[in-house]
């Protein structure tokens, strides 16, 4: 009988309440607080009201230019895992706080039940799907309800398959798309669920915080996975199988290390069992 690893959550974040109050939510349910690492990016950032026992870590602001605050953020997160496994884990997930890596219902296994049973080569990757709000047929997103209950289809994204779970201290880079020096393993049965998309009035009011430009910008020409959810055809179930299959094969040219799809756009059906994680 394969015992339970010893598994540990990082994210880092800046004014994201609704999302890392859910983070915090769905990985402690997996893992428990007590195993969750969050900085947060600004002395004046509120702590989740159900942080519980998470470790919690304050740093100051700095405004930079969004290229250079990536590598700033995934060196800060980077450097946390190899500590991480300096003081005895086994396993760490990092990602960001709109990201949610789920098992398969269909294996009826916990994160952590499943993480343990499978050999990991350096890391592991669930495939992507990139949720959006299909604006023919979906309403603005209640915020006390599940997003899985209110939400359908997802773009199949090499983008969001990323390697978000190590077994050894290696260094992520920006966004966790790859990690330096190794190749991307994707796992049959793990799923990364990107929720960025979830709701055009959310991005309207977060766009309204960066300007009247950002708001027109977005009125104008909408977001890319809300976009394709809505006008694209969506597929069903055998679709992921075989979007599987190709990002396991293919590799941009430019990026041996990442997944490819030969610039494909699925977009697909989210298979209702997935509704029981609860997210």
């Amino acid at each position: 009988m394969t015992s339970t690893k010893r598994i540990a959550a990082i994210t880092m974040a800046r004014n994201d309440e609704f999302f890392l109050s859910r983070w915090i939510e769905y990985y402690g349910s997996q893992i428990g607080n007590e195993n969750l690492y969050i900085i947060l990016d600004g002395i004046d950032q509120e702590i989740p009201t159900n942080a519980g026992n998470a470790n919690i870590t304050k740093l100051p602001h700095v405004d930079m230019s969004r290229a250079a605050g990536d590598k700033y953020r995934i060196g800060k997160i980077s450097d946390m895992a190899k500590r991480l496994f300096n003081d005895g884990y086994d396993l760490v997930i990092g990602c960001d706080t709109d990201e949610f890596l789920i098992v398969d219902p269909a294996i009826n296994k916990t994160l952590s039940e499943y993480l343990s049973e499978i050999n990991i080569k350096t890391s592991v990757s669930g495939l992507g799907l990139d949720i959006g709000q299909n604006m023919n047929t979906e309403q603005q997103l209640n915020i006390d309800k599940p997003m899985l209950e209110q939400r359908g289809f997802a773009l199949l994204s090499t983008r969001y398959t990323k390697p978000v779970v190590l077994n050894q201290p290696v260094r992520w880079g920006s966004g966790f798309h790859h990690v330096h020096g190794h190749s991307f393993h994707i796992d049959e049965n793990l799923y990364l669920l990107h929720f960025g998309a979830v709701d055009m009035q959310m991005l309207l009011t977060k766009a309204a915080r960066r300007g009247p430009d950002w708001v027109n910008h977005l009125r104008r020409r909408g977001n890319g996975t809300i976009n394709d959810v809505t006008r694209r055809i969506a597929h069903g179930e055998n679709y992921i199988h075989i979007a599987r299959i190709m990002q396991r094969i293919f590799r941009p040219i430019y990026a041996i290390g990442k997944p490819g799809m030969l610039g494909i756009k699925w977009v697909v059906k989210i298979p209702v069992r997935f509704k029981k994680c609860q997210i």
